[in-house]
């Protein structure tokens, strides 16, 4: 009878073990089985485009090709509908999840309506009229130099800007410039003693590649660099000098006399031919 008993009790701890073995089995199985990825669906990346817009009217297949997500362009949809309105340039740069990069590419092509603006602009708009009913019409003419100023008239395909004599106001004539890149060219101008090829627009971060065509170099006479008097802190103030070029061309000073040609420099291991090529149209002996 106890021998009949312990039987029993093995096969039951036997079976239980078993079952639980397969429950555990079963349970990973399952586990695994929901651990197997699930695919979604990615649109293709689609190149980014820039046409002139207001985010007040814009609809969500011109927003997209802009190049803004679609969770971007729901926020404005929203903000639209509970009576946001973008009453400058400015206010489209609060968007949540705009980069800088990407504000400064499409603030060139926000143009907010007029529609949009606060009604008290209005007010002092009015000019005295001829008409006996005393009825006040806005200037046409002081409305279109508002207007220039705020939106600047771009020029056409095959018009130029001289680079190095252009101020802000006209370098925001050119397509795909604004305020933000005319302070830049105008600022980096100064920095290198002015420009002597357009290619050097392109070490300005992120300048648009085709802007390029409306500029060319008139008469370059860029402020020049002497080697042999400036001191090691003077040379590196240069944007195309860095600390170490600036030390080995004080260093030869010292220890060969003056410098003669850059060429001298082209055995340091501070100066590539490339640099020593960009150099050249600044630096006086």
């Amino acid at each position: 009878m106890l021998i009949g008993t312990l039987v029993l009790i093995g096969i039951f701890l036997l079976g239980g073990e078993t079952s639980s073995t397969s429950g555990s089995g079963s349970t990973r199985k399952t586990s695994s089985t929901r651990k197997i990825g699930i695919t979604y669906a990615v649109p293709p990346s689609q190149q980014p485009e820039c046409f002139y817009f207001d985010p007040n009217t814009a609809d969500s297949t011109e927003l997209l090709r802009l190049g803004l997500q679609p969770w971007q362009v729901r926020n404005i949809y929203r903000y639209r509908a509970k009576g946001g309105v973008y009453r400058k340039k400015e206010d489209f740069a609060r968007l949540y999840g705009l980069t800088v990069k990407d504000y400064r590419r499409l603030e060139p092509y926000i143009r907010i309506s007029e529609d949009y603006l606060p009604a008290s602009t209005l007010v002092g708009n009015a000019r005295r009229t001829s008409f006996s009913s005393g009825t006040s019409f806005p200037s046409s003419t002081s409305n279109y130099k508002k207007d220039s100023l705020r939106y600047p008239v771009k020029i056409r395909k095959g018009e130029h800007v001289v680079l190095n004599i252009a101020d802000t106001a006209m370098l925001r004539q050119v397509p795909g410039i604004g305020a933000y890149y005319a302070k830049e060219i105008v600022r980096y101008g100064k920095w290198l003693g002015g420009y002597v090829s357009v290619d050097q627009l392109d070490e300005i971060d992120n300048f648009p590649e085709e802007a390029k065509k409306y500029f060319v170099i008139e008469k370059s006479d860029p402020q020049k660099l002497n080697v042999n008097k400036l001191t090691l802190q003077q040379l590196r103030r240069h944007p195309y000098i860095n600390f170490y070029q600036a030390k080995a061309i004080t260093d030869y000073r010292r220890l060969h006399g003056n410098i003669k040609s850059l060429q001298d420099l082209r055995f340091s291991s501070d100066f590539t031919d490339e640099d020593i090529r960009r150099l050249e149209p600044y630096i006086a002996y």
